[in-house]
């Protein structure tokens, strides 16, 4: 960390909505330049982070790409980054970590366009393509042409897998939902609860100020106000259907298309946005990661966030609000019934202070990943931007210096937990 104050403030984003959607036409910078023009709107940033998790084969540097399309200032340096679901989270990080005098406000953001993702050509397709086209003769052609073998003609189709596994991410988390004994009752509760979060705070306009209006959309697709428990029991499960499977497309966060920012800040940089706008400080972020062939998937936090707690002097009941990533319910119960265990605790994170009971009561108050939706590269500033303005909510009177965890579960064994305190 910065040894100066670093603060974030909630910035925007593009409504989320569900894969084939209402933003189906854009791709990745076409989704983000509208949510980059209105944050310049605000205030000129002098650093500019973005990414996605799923590459498009027409950029390399997808933050330029957007800031060239936005028509930003050119001579603000832009780059990307990438770390699955905690693309933006590491964004944020990063930017806290450069912030100086005089580059002392930086905007990040992320995207995911799930409609758009390209349908690519095999490594060994690629080859014989490029060595056809390579040929300077044309018997060297009818040679390159006469090399292809049946097994090279196949095209390369992304999927939401683990490279190094083959397995999916709601593959992987069924495996962790059986290790922990984790109940589909109790996935499919924290699912009804997300919905009913996430509907209660539109209805009250809780995301008014942080969603903009794209292509006619104005609101989040996903939330459901007819969401009950009976319906979600009926729902069939996704990923095992031998009898034993658990998680269901009702439990588990969709394919979702869409764009978010935030603003990372020190003092000078805090001056030039809005007084009116909220602000935290962030005061700590740990990265952990697992070995994947011996651990779960999606339990990264659960050793991230004991470790942040214990370096902080803090429990489990320290924290006024929790923004935990709902990838599927069943990781979120996975990782807090880890944090509960005090065996977990010092055995495998190697953090002897118990942490406690976790307060269930302070989890995602305006809903989560389940009912929000989940574009990858854009989760963390939504999510970030969500609990900043949550949480400087909560600084009135004696209240002032609550704190928030925010943390996300990402692919290849990866977690990101930051540490936010409101002034």
């Amino acid at each position: 960390m910065n040894k100066e104050t670093t603060y974030l403030v909630p910035g925007l984003r593009t409504p989320f909505c569900k894969v084939d959607g209402a933003l189906k036409g854009f791709d990745a910078i076409q989704m983000s330049v509208p949510v980059a023009q209105a944050m310049a709107k605000i205030a000129k940033p002098d650093f500019m982070i973005w990414g996605t998790v799923i590459p498009g084969m027409r950029w390399s540097n997808l933050a330029r790409e957007v800031q060239i399309d936005a028509k930003l200032d050119a001579t603000t340096p832009a780059f990307s980054t990438v770390m699955a679901c905690s693309t933006s989270m590491l964004g944020v990080f990063e930017a806290a970590g450069m912030l100086s005098d005089h580059a002392p406000l930086a905007m990040v953001g992320g995207v995911e366009a799930m409609s758009q993702v390209q349908i690519g050509l095999t490594q060994g397709m690629s080859n014989w393509l490029r060595s056809v086209m390579q040929a300077r003769s044309f018997g060297q052609r009818l040679d390159a042409i006469a090399g292809i073998t049946f097994s090279d003609i196949k095209l390369h189709i992304p999927s939401v897998k683990n490279r190094a596994t083959g397995k999916s991410m709601g593959e992987h988390c069924e495996e962790m939902a059986k290790l922990w004994k984790i109940p589909r009752e109790a996935q499919d509760k924290i699912a009804y609860e997300s919905h009913a979060h996430a509907v209660k705070a539109m209805a009250t306009g809780f995301f008014d100020d942080l969603v903009i209006n794209v292509n006619g959309t104005a609101k989040d697709g996903i939330p459901r106000a007819d969401s009950t428990l009976e319906k979600l029991s009926t729902l069939k499960p996704a990923f095992d259907r031998s009898g034993a499977g658990t998680i269901t497309a009702g439990n588990a966060s969709p394919l979702t298309d869409g764009a978010a920012a935030i603003w990372v800040a020190n003092e000078a940089g805090l001056a030039r946005l809005p007084a009116s706008q909220p602000r935290v400080k962030l005061l700590d972020y740990e990265i952990a990661g697992v070995d994947i062939f011996t651990e779960g998937l999606l339990m990264a936090p659960a050793y991230a966030i004991p470790r942040l707690l214990a370096r902080n002097g803090l429990t489990l009941a320290d924290i006024d609000l929790w923004e935990i990533h709902e990838a599927f319910a069943a990781q979120l119960l996975c990782n807090v019934a880890a944090l509960e265990s005090e065996s977990f605790l010092r055995e495998k994170a190697q953090v002897n202070n118990p942490m406690g009971k976790f307060p269930w009561e302070r989890l995602n108050p305006n809903g989560g990943s389940v009912a929000i939706g989940h574009p990858f590269g854009a989760t963390g500033a939504r999510i970030l931007s969500q609990a900043t303005k949550e949480l400087a909510a909560m600084q009135v009177g004696e209240n002032r210096g609550k704190k928030a965890i925010v943390s996300i579960c990402a692919d290849g064994g990866l977690g990101t937990v930051a540490l936010l305190e409101g002034v």
